[in-house]
């Protein structure tokens, strides 16, 4: 909203409509903004995922060219290599997911047997085996497994959008070679923006670097540890744990229930509280006590931003907002307070650290 200045009095700027008057209208355009982003999620969330790759490979083809390499050489060693990282981790869940979903109904008597079992436990604690029925009526391995075969098959569906991705990718990329002297050009009109941008892109390149890395330690661990306690097809979970290390405070949770389920059924309750107890040694350790600390480093987003914005994005983009959160968030920052002076008093109660410690 444009300003009047006082200028020639010596007055502050006044604004031309009250304060509260902007802060509604303000808020009642970004809930249109969400709810359009909301109606074309299934667009939204692949053109973001497509940007994130983007910003993440950018220092590559800058780095080559400044070694000598051709700049269209530079920019293909570049793609090739997130296109490499991209169908390595697809082709490896679509092939462990299909053998999953040919490993469950050998599993049938054993989770009967388990159902059986419960029944057995709650009719011995003095529930009336009609309750106990009904409680357990729908609990049908036929049901259960059918269930977690349209999961596999959804998510199969889903690998169609990574043509759409690999295509954007591809423009992105080649749009991206000249990201840097279009932010020079930026920086000498508008420095408030180019700041921001920039502070946006180097906080994402941050924020992936540091969580690939830990992703990478867990899963060589998790990977590691489920062989070695028997559990089948450890690769997927170990992959599983990768991609769920993306998702702030809860990846975890997500990563551990799938394995130590399928442990139940492998090895009875044993086997899963062995699992659990691995991923929480593990996982845990890492991920909930020495991976935020450099991921708050790195991103400078205070924990309780962190996950509500886990909460936010996954409402707004489905499951790939879960895995995109933070970077979403910085963008939001980037755009929407950082890019404004006036604005900038708000990054105090959303960074990591205090004011004093940021120095």
């Amino acid at each position: 909203m444009p300003r009047t200045t006082n200028d020639n009095i010596g007055l502050p700027p006044a604004w031309l409509l009250p304060r509260g008057v902007i802060v509604l209208l303000g808020t009642a355009g970004l809930i249109v903004t969400v709810a359009g982003i909301k109606s074309f999620a299934e667009i939204v969330a692949p053109v973001m995922l497509a940007l994130m790759l983007t910003v993440a490979v950018h220092p590559l083809p800058d780095w080559l060219r400044s070694k000598g390499m051709p700049r269209i050489l530079a920019l293909i060693v570049a793609l090739i290599t997130v296109y490499a990282v991209v169908f390595a981790l697809v082709g490896s869940l679509v092939v462990s997911i299909s053998q999953l979903a040919d490993l469950l109904p050998t599993y049938t008597d054993e989770f009967n047997d388990l159902v059986a079992n419960a029944k057995d436990a709650l009719q011995a604690g003095g529930v009336h085996p009609d309750q106990v029925n009904n409680m357990l009526a729908d609990v049908d391995s036929t049901k259960v497994f059918g269930f977690v075969e349209d999961l596999v098959k959804g998510f199969l569906g889903k690998i169609t959008n990574l043509v759409f991705i690999v295509t954007l990718l591809l423009f992105m990329a080649v749009d991206g070679m000249s990201y840097s002297p279009r932010l020079e050009s930026l920086r000498q009109s508008r420095a408030d923006i180019a700041s921001a941008v920039s502070s946006f892109a180097t906080g994402t390149r941050r924020y992936l670097v540091v969580t690939t890395v830990f992703g990478l330690i867990v899963a060589v661990l998790d990977t590691a540890a489920l062989w070695a306690l028997g559990v089948p097809l450890p690769l997927l979970w170990g992959a599983l744990s990768f991609i769920t290390n993306y998702i702030p405070n809860i990846g975890f949770v997500l990563g551990l229930i799938p394995p130590a389920l399928l442990g139940l059924l492998e090895g009875g309750p044993e086997l899963m509280l062995a699992v659990i107890a691995v991923y929480c040694v593990l996982n845990v350790v890492i991920q909930s006590v020495i991976q935020p600390k450099f991921v708050g480093d790195a991103v400078g987003l205070s924990v309780t931003l962190t996950f509500l914005s886990l909460i936010f994005w996954t409402w707004v983009l489905g499951p790939l907002g879960a895995i995109l959160a933070v970077p979403l968030t910085l963008m939001a920052k980037a755009f929407l307070v950082d890019i404004d002076p006036a604005t900038r008093w708000a990054d105090i109660f959303l960074n990591s650290k205090p004011p004093a410690d940021q120095t």
